[in-house]
């Protein structure tokens, strides 16, 4: 009995369908995964969750990825150095943020960090559009006004500082681009994570050693951070630089779902209008600035 050939038909269009279903994927475990890590604020603290979710996830990538197989010169241990620095920050000052702000409108105003970068060097009268687009957004999410929804000035300040560090983090991660992508990434977290653990251990101390906090945060760590990039590496392969920075600008309206349904965060109209503008300018900045201006808002974005 011989053995039915795939229709040609059906298998090309779902192949070249994976990579965006994998973006997808990747996004989607990234806010689902910092859902369940806001869970863990209430045992260990927004400190606490990201020593957990950094540090076992350095430990994740440390055993895939052997760093020590490859060599390292003096001058990438600096560039390694100041890249584990601000991704240990950026991830800090983002779960410091979601204490007291929900993860869209946190997400959102992380975004004004690369956003930024990319239109530092706005030559064009579009850029301005977007750029003014981006202000629209974050003034309605800013706290200048009171009500039921006005955000709390100080979540707010860490979500700002967040993109800062994000920001900084594609400068610097740009610098490790000779290396190998697995040892950069491994030492950078191990780094992050180094960084992290004072502020964890002096804020949950013991906690973060019971085997339920360690089980739930060795979830987290996977589902936010090992999972999406895996899927964001397989999407990165096959989907245009340009395309992928687009897709992956609906991060801030996934996370306002995700906070929505996992954390039940109700946002007001204002807020969804907000995050939407921030959403625009993004899709826009990156559609109308040349690619090599473009940054890579890849997995290390903390969420």
């Amino acid at each position: 009995m011989s053995t039915p050939r795939p229709n040609p038909v059906l298998t090309q269009p779902v192949l070249a369908a994976l990579p965006y279903l994998a973006l997808l994927g990747g996004m989607v475990s990234l806010s689902v995964g910092t859902s369940f890590a806001k869970q863990l604020f209430p045992v260990v603290g927004a400190e606490g969750t990201s020593t957990l979710r950094v540090g076992l996830s350095a430990l994740v990538l440390v055993c895939i990825w052997r760093p020590w197989r490859f060599r390292l010169s003096r001058d990438d241990a600096g560039r390694v150095l100041m890249y584990g620095l601000v991704l240990g920050l950026m991830n800090l000052t983002f779960y410091l943020s979601l204490r007291t702000i929900p993860l869209g409108p946190a997400i959102a105003i992380e975004f004004a960090g690369p956003l930024t970068l990319a239109l530092v060097h706005s030559r064009r009268w579009i850029h301005f559009v977007w750029i003014a687009c981006a202000v629209t957004g974050l003034g309605l999410l800013l706290p200048l006004r009171g009500g039921l929804h006005a955000l709390d000035p100080v979540g707010v300040a860490f979500a700002a500082a967040a993109g800062l560090f994000w920001a900084l983090y594609i400068i610097f991660g740009k610098r490790l681009s000779h290396m190998h992508a697995g040892q950069s990434v491994a030492l950078g977290m191990s780094t992050a994570a180094m960084v992290i653990l004072p502020f964890g251990v002096i804020s949950a101390g013991p906690a973060l050693l019971a085997p339920s906090v360690l089980l739930l945060g060795l979830g987290v760590a996977l589902v936010s951070s090992a999972l999406p990039y895996s899927l964001e590496m397989i999407a990165l392969r096959h989907i245009p630089k340009r395309t992928f920075g687009v897709l992956l600008s609906a991060e801030p309206a996934i996370g306002a779902i995700a906070g929505l349904f996992l954390l039940h965060e109700q946002l007001g109209s204002l807020q969804w209008l907000a995050i939407g503008c921030i959403v625009v300018a993004s899709i826009g900045a990156i559609l109308t600035t040349d690619t090599r201006g473009v940054p890579t808002l890849g997995p290390g974005a903390p969420a």
